[in-house]
């Protein structure tokens, strides 16, 4: 039990003792450096080297990604994890968020299980190998910002770095081996007409009137994509769109002048970002051109990718070999796509429940450590030694 790996527990209140929220909102954002300070200390101590990466955010924040490096050559093993956490309502925590409190079988506290823990999972694996040689290369990447933006994940696809020839994403699991996952896009449809007194139509040019055929269009393009993007990998097999919010207007008795909508769409794989934007940006202008009315389709964020695994996949076959579990897909978004840009074949493989996540009083359960040790430290000594 973790009750006799005090070196794991010891990281994890390390690593959660160090606030790393990321956030949309400014005045919630925050840095990362500390904890990826902490993160390259310990991987010096095991023989690694660190290099620290800044990488771009549009927060005035820092943001930093680590790459950790033991051996060398063109192959190997990244195991990697996202290094923020979502904001908290401290208010509605039973115990302090930033301090591990271990009860009932569980370890509590913000990241835990997202993903925090991963990090001293793979800490102690590397632990049990000691002196091993390695003769291929392990790479332990340690991300910025998956929480918001993914710009962490996305400037490491800029540079081209890291390389390697398979990928494992500690994102909570439950320990089995995920092949797929959905995308995400979030965007905003502005629309802008003209204000008038509302006693007289023909003073003005209604956009609440032409964000009601807007909507309209996007409920019958929905029913033609969840035909035509349909998958049964998942449990929900097809693509969803979800109206989110809408503003418009100021005042019953004039004319609405402008309004936005804000929805998202739940991409399943084979669906392009681009050209979704482009179908959409045609239909809506099919709707609103005849209506004098201006439009801009604005994403609210570079939106993420639908992850499958290739086919022929190595490292899932070798995963679900090790724990006898079949791959799986979920719902939630991870920076796997990312990965596999760089021609990693990449699952998402790791200890906790992402049920837990997200949430008050986040737990990662202890049941979930010895195990979780011992599968990183096999897949380690599989492809790295």
């Amino acid at each position: 039990m973790a009750t006799e790996i005090p070196d794991f527990i010891s990281n994890l209140n390390q690593l959660v003792g160090h606030a790393s929220v990321s956030s949309a909102n400014p005045a919630l954002d925050m840095s990362n450096r500390p904890v990826i300070d902490y993160l390259a200390e310990c991987f010096e101590q095991l023989g690694f080297r660190c290099e620290i990466l800044e990488c771009p955010s549009d927060t005035e924040n820092r943001k930093f990604n680590l790459i950790a490096t033991r051996g060398s050559g063109n192959g190997g093993l990244v195991l990697s994890g996202h290094t923020d956490t979502v904001p908290l309502d401290e208010a509605l925590w039973s115990v302090n968020p930033f301090q591990v409190t271990q009860k009932d079988g569980r370890l509590y506290g913000l990241g835990c299980t997202d993903m925090k823990g991963f990090f001293p999972v793979v800490m102690e694996a590397i632990r049990q190998l000691g002196q091993a040689e390695f003769r291929e290369p392990l790479i332990i990447l340690a991300t910025a910002d998956e929480e918001t933006s993914m710009y962490g994940a996305r400037s490491l696809v800029e540079r081209g770095i890291p390389q390697g020839r398979y990928a494992v994403i500690g994102e909570p699991t439950g320990l089995v081996p995920v092949m797929a996952h959905k995308g995400v896009m979030m965007e905003s449809i502005r629309l802008l007409g003209r204000s008038g007194h509302s006693s007289d139509p023909s003073l003005g040019n209604n956009a609440l009137d032409a964000m009601h055929a807007v909507i309209g269009e996007l409920i019958t393009w929905r029913g033609q994509i969840r035909q035509r993007y349909a998958n049964d990998l998942f449990k929900i097999s097809y693509p969803t769109l979800n109206l989110g919010c809408i503003r418009g207007g100021d005042n019953p008795n004039r004319i609405c002048g402008s309004c936005e909508l804000e929805f998202d769409i739940r991409l399943t794989p084979g669906m392009d970002q681009d050209a979704i934007r482009e179908e959409l940006v045609t239909r809506i202008g099919r709707i609103v051109d005849p209506l004098d009315i201006q439009f801009e389709l604005v994403p609210l964020f570079p939106g993420v990718p639908a992850f499958i695994t290739e086919s022929n996949s190595e490292i899932l076959r070798l995963v679900e070999a090790m724990t006898g579990q079949q791959g799986i897909s979920v719902a939630f978004g991870t920076e796997a796509p990312h990965l596999q840009q760089l021609g990693l074949d990449t699952i998402v493989f790791g200890p906790g429940n992402i049920d837990q996540a997200h949430q008050p009083d986040e737990y990662l359960s202890l049941d979930m450590i010895e195990p979780g040790i011992a599968h990183i430290r096999k897949l380690i000594e599989k492809i790295c030694l």
